[in-house]
């Protein structure tokens, strides 16, 4: 089996993943969903075969790392084709891979059901933005959506730090550096406190993995830089907990002052599976004001929910609302509604009303 015409034609059939394990049929996720290609199953000897030749279309990458280690995460490109991200692991003793499509082509917001109020956070100066949501919920295609829409309104130094780069951002009134964690610098950590060096106006932090990385993030925001990053919580006051949880007891305070004034606003979404077989974003959106602000540095989080749920003036809308939203219109089911709402018991009475 030729792996070349196998990830063109996963392109081709517009798939977002490719599965590579032995004992199974190669597959595609295609639309949330992993379907078979063929019935015949790829043996282990096969299976090597198959992981040699990508390594080989990833100008013959050392295979050291993932036969010591049994991990192995990289990028490689088919020109005229696609890019791909390379995850290499061993399982029950034999090689297999999952291998993302990594599209050329950047997202269309509409397509995307992204509101304009989450494009317009392009027109930020300075300050600090969080997307969040679970894994897989578009974070990094929501990102790319705002990097794009700097590059095509602002004349702007934009520098990426991504693990690993998903899109690929050309040159248009902004100059745009993408930088990938391992391949082009060591970590986020590293990448960041070199950017700051480079005379960038907007930075993409991939991740903030740790309270070093966050602190330099936020020292970043507050010295005129825009941040821009993720983390895996959903809503907004969870994710400020979650910032402040990074510190040692002894430096929350601190950080909790320093965040009431970088933070500008916070993103959080979810994809809900629709009625017609495809999914659509959720998103809860805060911008930060003066008594969101005070609630952070005086520890009233929990106060927050309710502030976006009564400031749909200002731009925001809360995780729940979104969600209504979405079932009234007739997109997604009953059931979705309530299994992806933070409250279910709440959701199904206001589902009765």
């Amino acid at each position: 089996m030729n792996v070349k015409e196998l990830l063109t034609t996963a392109v081709e059939q517009d798939a977002a993943d490719i599965f590579l394990v032995p004992g199974m049929p190669f597959s595609y996720k295609i639309g949330g969903r992993i379907i078979y290609q063929g019935q015949e199953k790829i043996m282990p000897e096969e299976m090597d075969r198959m992981i040699t030749q990508i390594y080989e279309l990833a100008k013959n990458r050392d295979m050291a790392k993932v036969r010591e280690h049994g991990d192995d995460d990289f990028s490689f490109a088919i020109p005229g084709v696609s890019r791909f991200r390379a995850n290499i692991f061993r399982q029950r003793g034999s090689l297999a891979g999952i291998i993302r499509v990594v599209r050329f082509e950047l997202p269309d917001p509409e397509a995307l059901h992204l509101p304009k109020m989450i494009i317009d956070v392009a027109r930020m100066t300075k300050g600090m933005v969080l997307v969040t949501g679970p894994a897989g919920s578009g974070k990094s295609t929501t990102l790319a959506c705002i990097i794009d829409e700097i590059n095509r309104t602002r004349n702007a130094h934009v520098i990426t730090l991504e693990d690993p780069i998903e899109y690929l951002h050309r040159h248009k009134m902004s100059v745009v550096t993408q930088r990938e964690i391992v391949t082009d610098t060591d970590s986020y950590l590293t990448g960041l406190r070199a950017s700051l060096r480079q005379a960038p106006d907007v930075i993409l932090l991939g991740e903030m993995r740790d309270h070093e990385t966050i602190s330099t993030a936020m020292t970043a925001a507050e010295t005129g830089h825009l941040i821009l990053s993720t983390l895996h919580t959903i809503g907004a006051a969870n994710t400020i907990d979650r910032v402040i949880d990074a510190f040692p007891p002894g430096q929350q305070q601190q950080i909790r002052t320093q965040l009431s004034m970088v933070l500008d606003a916070v993103i959080s979404q979810q994809l809900i599976p629709t009625l017609d077989g495809g999914v659509q974003p959720a998103f809860e959106v805060m911008f930060l004001n003066n008594a969101i602000r005070n609630m952070i540095r005086e520890s009233k989080i929990h106060q927050i929910d309710g502030v976006i749920a009564t400031s749909q003036g200002e731009g925001m809308i809360s995780m729940d609302n979104s969600i209504i939203s979405l079932y009234r219109k007739g997109a997604i089911s009953r059931e979705n509604a309530i299994a992806y709402s933070s409250n279910s018991e709440l959701m199904a009475k206001k589902l009765d009303r």
